[in-house]
């Protein structure tokens, strides 16, 4: 199993940043998904390890599980993902979390 991969996005960019993640996984990212989501991180904080929030992206080709956590006070939110087992999904997952923290 490979090691978590790590970051932070913008807030404003999680639905993307998902439905692009949900995508290489092979997964059809629906509306329930993301009432789902966005209800889950509502009560977060990155600064407390039993706050944050899981979601499974489960694929046809991989299962990417998505914790995510606020960074209270800010439009950051914290983001782990695991499963990306290749190291194309790996880079991929890694630059979907570059481009979405700083646009």
């Amino acid at each position: 199993m490979s090691k978590p991969i790590t970051g932070w996005i913008m807030g404003r960019n999680l639905r993307a940043f998902l439905e692009l993640l949900s995508h290489y996984a092979d997964y059809v990212f629906a509306e329930t998904d993301w009432d789902t989501i966005a209800l889950g991180v509502w009560d977060t904080d990155d600064e407390k390890p039993d706050s944050w929030y899981s979601y499974p992206l489960v694929g046809t080709s991989v299962t990417l599980e998505v914790s995510l956590a606020q960074s209270v006070g800010s439009e950051v939110l914290s983001v782990s993902v695991t499963g990306a087992e290749t190291p194309e999904l790996q880079l991929r997952t890694d630059t979907l979390l570059a481009a979405f923290a700083t646009i």
